[in-house]
């Protein structure tokens, strides 16, 4: 048989095909792989010598499944459906087809790659490798037979949770389900595989047993199956409100599972197709495809980052404890730097608490972790110990003062190629940098609470940043697994300035009469994590004031505080930090706080102010116009140009629901001319917070859009 094609490579070994798939970077199912494997699988079958095939792939993947960027090409559900379909018959084929398969899992294999692997008649897979259905993730279900073949393999029970989360699975743990035969060292891979070859030529193994389809003792009955359904219905209903694709994959189980494993696939296809042409799926596949290319910017393509290998951390408070942990678990080189051996002790049992969670789901034990702390932790509280480290990165008090002596000391200490990099929320990072021989090498590094978790981080460059250190830091972002916003300069960045944007106008409408709790719960249900007071009360109402204050200063008359804020703030009432804010957190669960209320009430009478009823629409349309225009607002002082990351920032930094697409995205969905006309209707109403910026009058006025339109 043909032995060379353009994605896979054949190797003949008695009577064995070996196809090895060669489709860099991760071996997708592009158009060009499935013509190659299609014509390779055809040929196997012809070749009276070849009794078994071998399927394998290079690096670190099997197959990753499909390739998504050739889904959006496609917009008609009868195109989605037939393409869906005629996969989903290739890997019947195989399974049905007249000689063994046997899938030698050398690395990841996710989505596709997993429906081929069990469309096979014999799974082996290295040691550690992740075997997962995550087409959830980006909005889809399976559509190639994995509602179908997983429950088989592994029960209903698993095969619900593996879909309608999305997560994977190692080898291991697929071993002990039956999703594989066996797990082996990645270098006894091929000879297992081999292995098993000869006994199905021997005949010690039958292929017709072996077929997925025919595996039937794991399908539960169908009183079962409806209790188990039903169950999922109300959990998939409680997590997952506002996605498609959880509950079609309930629909694929509860329509299949049958006798004739096809026909139910087909269903599946059908299914599949549902999501692929819903709006909640292309916003998912959007943020999927910008997080991949989040920090890939036309000024540093060209440039060569350079190596970050000791990293410096000052302050081990709540934030610099946390960038510590990322610290130790990317295989960096840390030093903790703080004013004396009290802090510094403080420093290191705030590092050891952020790794509670991991020992406490025994992904790592204590002793681990002190065998990680000392190999790779050193602490200190001289700056003269920081001579070596090739990026600094800051985060003591917020005074400018302060944070400028240690940069200006450090000039003097530190390699003229190390980075300078500040985690401040709130100063300027441009006058900061004021201070140093050589500006171009400070930027904002500005992670967010708790930095060993939330995956942004924002990027901010000063008004001298040079793009040797841009590029060092996108660089060390992707190192650390953050997800890289870059930004420039500017009161608030972008993140938090546009937060206040969106859920600032919760204070017009409660000046307004409207019940807060009916705020709270319609932003909840709109699907962002927490409403406006529960966030206030988080972040710290004194914090929020002053940030505020700022902006009022240094952005003018639109950004005047509010005299309903000034009077909650006046209370005294921080939020968590001090027991209460607008909820009270002294009983087992927050409760309204009667001291702020009754602020809030001595104002409305004040000012002749009745309760006011509106609807839910009324609410999401004013904070999402009044965030939709700091967007744009941003957009025209230059912070940030480019929408898709935008986005990335709200949903990765506060929550925004990701079905949504992001700020941008709903703005374009809901139409920049109505936007424009609810602004001008709230600027009336309200006065100069809600005036449009000049970008959404342009872009209302012409018909364009933050994206480009399909």
């Amino acid at each position: 048989m043909k032995t060379d094609y353009r994605t896979i490579k054949v190797d003949l070994k008695d009577g064995v095909a070996v196809l090895t798939i060669d489709n860099p970077p991760v071996n997708q199912m592009s158009p060009q792989l499935m013509q190659d494997f299609s014509e390779a699988v055809n040929e196997a079958w012809k070749d009276g010598q070849v009794k078994v095939v071998v399927l394998t792939g290079t690096g670190k993947n099997f197959i990753a499944g499909a390739d998504i960027t050739q889904l959006k090409l496609v917009k008609n559900r009868e195109d989605i459906f037939q393409k869906a379909l005629a996969s989903a018959r290739f890997l019947n084929s195989i399974e049905a087809g007249p000689k063994p398969f046997i899938a030698a899992i050398n690395g990841n294999c996710l989505g596709g790659g997993l429906e081929t692997a069990m469309a096979c008649h014999y799974r082996v897979a290295v040691q550690g490798v992740n075997l997962g259905q995550p087409e959830v993730q980006i909005g889809l279900i399976p559509g190639a037979g994995g509602t179908q073949r997983l429950p088989r393999l592994i029960g209903l029970p698993n095969a619900l949770e593996m879909i309608t989360t999305g997560k994977p699975v190692k080898a291991e743990k697929g071993l002990q389900r039956c999703l594989v035969d066996e797990v082996v060292p990645r270098e006894e891979l091929l000879a297992a595989a081999l292995k098993a070859a000869r006994r199905f030529i021997k005949g010690e193994l039958n292929i017709r047993l072996r077929m997925t389809r025919n595996i039937i003792h794991r399908i539960p009955s169908g009183a079962e199956k409806t209790a188990l359904l039903g169950y999922a219905k109300y959990m998939t209903f409680q997590k997952a409100k506002g996605y498609i694709a959880p509950f079609k994959a309930i629909d694929a189980f509860e329509q299949g599972l049958g006798f004739d494993i096809e026909a139910d696939i087909e269903k599946e296809v059908g299914l599949f197709s549902d999501c692929a042409v819903s709006e909640v799926a292309k916003n998912l596949i959007n943020i999927f495809l910008n997080t991949r290319a989040a920090g890939k910017l036309g000024r540093i393509e060209a440039l060569e980052p350079a190596k970050i290998r000791k990293v410096a951390m000052l302050g081990g408070g709540v934030m610099g404890s946390g960038i510590v942990n990322l610290l130790l678990q990317s295989g960096f080189e840390a030093v903790l730097w703080d004013i004396n051996d009290s802090a510094l002790e403080k420093g290191l049992k705030a590092v050891r608490k952020t790794f509670d969670y991991p020992i406490k789901k025994k992904k790592m034990t204590q002793a681990d972790l002190e065998k990680l702390i000392q190999a790779r932790l050193k602490t200190t509280s001289s700056l003269e110990d920081l001579k070596d480290v090739d990026l600094v990165i800051e985060a003591v008090l917020e005074d400018m003062k302060i944070k400028q002596d240690i940069w200006r000391r450090l000039e003097s200490i530190c390699s003229s190629r190390t980075i300078f990099g500040t985690n401040t929320s709130a100063l300027p990072i441009t006058e900061m940098a004021e201070v140093l021989k050589d500006p171009g090498r400070m930027i904002g590094l500005h992670f967010f609470n708790p930095a060993h978790r939330m995956q942004l981080l924002e990027v901010i460059c000063a008004k001298k940043t040079s793009d040797q250190t841009l590029a060092g830091s996108v660089s060390f972002a992707r190192a650390i697994k953050k997800i890289p916003i870059v930004v420039n300069d500017g009161p608030g960045f972008y993140v938090s300035r546009q937060l206040g944007g969106l859920m600032g106008g919760a204070v017009f409408l409660t000046a307004d009469g409207v019940d807060g709790a009916f705020i709270e719960q319609t932003m909840i249900d709109f699907g962002m994590p927490m409403g406006p007071a529960t966030l206030s009360d988080l972040t710290g109402i004194d914090i929020n004031y002053h940030v505020g204050k700022t902006f009022e200063k240094r952005l003018g008359e639109r950004y005047k505080i509010h005299p309903l804020t000034e009077a909650v703030y006046r209370t005294g009432c921080y939020g968590r930090k001090t027991g209460s804010g607008y909820f009270d957190y002294s009983g087992e669960k927050p409760v309204p706080n009667p001291k702020v209320q009754s602020a809030v009430q001595e104002y409305l009478k004040v000012n002749n102010v009745s309760p006011k009823q509106v609807s839910r629409q009324e609410v999401i349309d004013l904070m999402l116009a009044n965030g939709i225009n700091e967007a744009a607002y941003m957009i025209q002082e230059g912070i940030c140009d480019r929408p898709q990351d935008m986005d990335l920032a709200m949903i990765y930094g506060t929550g925004f629901p990701p079905y949504r697409g992001g700020i941008l995205r709903y703005a374009d969905q809901w139409g920049l001319q109505n936007v424009y006309d609810k602004l001008l209707e709230l600027q009336k109403q309200y006065g100069i917070r809600f005036k449009p910026a000049d970008l959404i009058r342009d872009m209302a006025q012409t018909g364009k859009t933050f994206y480009p339109k399909d």
